[in-house]
This record gives structure tokens, C-alpha cells and sequence, in this order.
């Protein structure tokens, strides 16, 4: 790989890294939240899904606004609220301002969200932008991996507010790092002018555009999958399983990498057999094992190995499907990379929050409701597949 894609990719997945840790390095402290503000399971699980909503409508605002005034004007503004914001959550007295600031947190981590997809599509197409999505991603998977021992190691001695602290820190380095270290990718000639007439054309264009919203959509069920695990891990590790913060960030820092393991050959097979046909099929391999894992569940087989092992195999498939149809939707939309980063960012994270809503009103505190509904996730995004991509020549992208 050119030293510049790496030099990039270590950039862009550090600063997509801070939307991730908000989440991750929280997880181990969500049943902590809930007996310090004397919030029930579903409460606290909405701070989940405030924190998912903005993230994914804002991302309407920067997109545009990064194709206007550049990449880096809006990531700043996005990085400062966000550290604001953190600090907030850390003094919040009640579950109620949790949520609340929460969802300002999310706000501003929507910049961090689209804006380094834009950039990438700025620099790079093909066989490229996939390589460097899927090493942007190896970056970001020091997340799911070290995010949550950190804050098991956080919440002991110092309480679960010192997690939004650290995060807080954590932005301001981030926020140096895009200062000094990242290029504005998107030049004065090149930016769109503000007119409302235009930004609503864009969007018109993208969601009559089958292919952008199939696309789209694919990956987001597969996201929604994900997202509905976040929400319910915590609880379901700790009190169904038994495990402790730090077993219980082990466990999901192995079921992670599953996912980062296997998107690092996306661009490889992408490039041998076409990223549509990466897509079918790896759509096709997490359906089948997304089914089976209900099945065997349902059958009452729910030991925590048997559990982990088939979770480990949904997301090696899932690692295919993300960052492959994430760089397949934006390739015809150079000109408004930045909108359609952004819809697709927030048409996923909608479904994202939906999905963990509709789980924390079953979720019963045992696996079923979870596989139950990531098996549903990965037949939607089957589905879904089988009718964008019916006509699709399985070619390689080229730049």
C-alpha cells in the first residue's frame, strides 16, 4: 500500500474512532448507569438510541455543508460539540439529561461519520477506496477491541462519569490530529455553493437512484445487526451469562474482530471477483449463518460458547458487506460524495435506532430476542440484495 493511503488511513480511522468509543468504551457501564440514576434497562438503553438518531440525521447537514465549505470547517465544529457534550454527560444528574446529552454527543460525532468517507471518495476510487475503507476500519477496530477494558478499567475506581471524561480528552487529541495532520481534500473550485434548491436536488437524485439506495440499505440491515448487540450485551453478558465488565469486554472484543478480521480482505476479493459479487455472496453467508444461530438458539442450545462461536461467524461475513457496499454507493456520486455520505450514514443509523428500539421493548434478558433479531436483519438485507443487485455484473470497480 502507498504510503500516502496509509498515512490517511491512520488519520481518518483515529478520528472515526471517537463516534465508536463513545459507544464502546460505555458499554461495560450501562448496567452501572442504571443502578446509580435508578433508570430501568430499557431507559438506559435510550441513551443508546438518542445518541444513534442524531448521530444519523445530522449527518444530513455535514454532508452538504462539507461539500460548501470544505471537509475540515465542519469536522471541527463537529469534534468541539462533541468534547462539550462529553463533559455534560459526565455531570448529568438524571437518566433524562443522559439521553438528552446524549443526543447533543451525537451531533457532533455525525461529523466524524460522513465527513471521512467524503474524504476518501475525494482522493481515491475502486479497488483504492476500498482498501483504504477497510484499513480506516482495521484503525477503528482498536474500538470494540480496547474501547470497552478501558472502560471496565475506567468504572471501578473512578465511576462510570470518568468514561465520558476520558472520552472528552481523547476528542481534543483527535481534534489536534485533524488540525495539523489531515489535508483539505475538497478544493474552492470544487465546492458547491449554497442553494437550497440544489442540497434537495442532490438528495432527490440519490434516493431515486436504485442502486445508491439498495446499496445503502444492505448495509445498513447489516449495521442495524450490530447496533441491536450493542444495546443488549451488556446486560445479557452480565446477568444471563454471569460475566464479569472485563469478561464481558473480552467477549465482545473477540466478536469484533471477527468483523475487522475479515473486512481486510474485501478490497482483495473485491478486486479478484468484482464488489458486487462480494456483496452478493457475503449477504448471502450471513443470512445463512444469522439463521442457523436462531435455529440452534431456539432449539435451546444457548450456552455462552455456542453463542459467541456463531455471533464470530455472522460478523466475519459482515465484515465483507459493510465496507464493500458502503464504497459501492457513493462510486457514481463524486460530484456530492459528501451528501451521499451523508444520507447513507443517516438512512443507516435510522435503521439502526429503530432496530434497538424494537429490541429493548422484547429484550427479556436472554439470547433469543438478539439472534431473533439479527437473523431478521441479515434475511432483510438478503432480501434487499436480491433485488439491487439482480442485474449487477459481478465486475471489478476500477479507479
Amino acid at each position: 500500500m502507498q504510503s500516502d493511503l496509509v498515512r490517511m488511513a491512520l488519520i481518518l480511522g483515529l478520528l472515526s474512532c471517537v463516534g465508536p468509543f463513545a459507544i464502546d468504551m460505555y458499554l461495560p457501564a450501562l448496567p452501572a448507569i442504571a443502578d446509580s440514576l435508578g433508570a430501568p434497562v430499557e431507559a438506559t438503553q435510550y441513551t443508546l438510541m438518542s445518541f444513534f438518531v442524531a448521530f444519523g440525521i445530522c449527518q444530513l447537514f455535514y454532508g452538504p455543508a462539507s461539500d460548501m465549505f470544505g471537509r475540515k470547517p465542519p469536522l471541527y465544529f463537529g469534534l468541539v460539540l462533541f468534547a462539550v457534550a462529553s463533559v455534560g454527560c459526565a455531570l448529568a444528574p438524571t437518566i433524562e439529561w443522559l439521553i438528552a446529552l446524549r443526543f447533543v454527543q451525537g451531533i457532533g460525532a455525525a461529523s466524524v461519520m460522513s465527513i471521512p468517507r467524503a474524504v476518501i471518495r475525494d482522493r481515491y476510487t475502486g479497488t483504492q477506496a476500498t482498501r483504504l475503507m477497510t484499513t480506516v476500519m482495521l484503525v477503528i477496530s482498536i474500538s470494540p477491541m480496547l474501547a470497552p477494558l478501558a472502560g471496565s478499567a475506567l468504572i471501578g475506581p473512578l465511576g462510570w462519569p470518568s468514561v465520558f471524561i476520558a472520552v472528552a480528552l481523547a476528542t481534543v487529541v483527535s481534534l489536534i490530529l485533524a488540525a495539523t495532520g489531515l489535508p483539505e481534500t475538497l478544493q474552492p473550485a470544487n465546492r458547491v455553493p449554497f442553494r437550497f434548491s440544489a442540497m434537495t436536488s442532490a438528495f432527490g437524485t440519490l434516493l431515486r437512484d436504485p442502486g445508491f439506495m439498495g446499496l445503502t440499505i444492505i448495509g445498513g440491515f447489516g449495521m442495524s445487526s450490530f447496533f441491536v448487540f450493542l444495546s443488549t450485551a451488556s446486560f445479557l453478558y452480565t446477568g444471563y451469562y454471569g460475566l464479569t465488565p472485563t469478561q464481558f469486554s473480552l467477549a465482545f472484543a473477540l466478536n469484533a474482530l471477527g468483523f475487522f478480521a475479515s473486512s481486510q480482505f474485501a478490497a482483495n476479493l473485491g478486486e479478484r471477483f468484482g464488489a458486487v459479487a462480494v456483496v452478493r455472496w457475503a449477504v448471502t453467508g450471513f443470512a445463512v449463518s444469522a439463521s442457523l444461530m436462531l435455529a440452534v438458539i431456539a432449539a435451546g442450545f444457548a450456552e455462552f460458547a455456542v453463542l459467541v462461536a456463531m455471533l464470530l461467524l455472522c460478523n466475519v461475513f459482515l465484515g465483507l458487506v459493510i465496507p464493500t457496499s458502503m464504497v459501492l454507493s457513493l462510486e457514481e456520486h463524486g460530484p456530492i460524495a459528501g451528501t451521499a455520505a451523508a444520507l447513507g450514514g443517516a438512512l443507516q443509523m435510522l435503521l439502526g435506532a429503530v432496530a434497538i428500539v424494537i429490541v429493548s421493548l422484547v429484550f427479556d434478558g436472554t439470547p433469543l430476542p438478539l439472534v431473533a433479531a439479527i437473523a431478521t436483519c441479515a434475511l432483510a438485507a438478503l432480501a434487499i440484495s436480491a433485488l439491487t443487485l439482480r442485474s449487477a455484473q459481478p465486475v471489478a470497480v476500477q479507479p
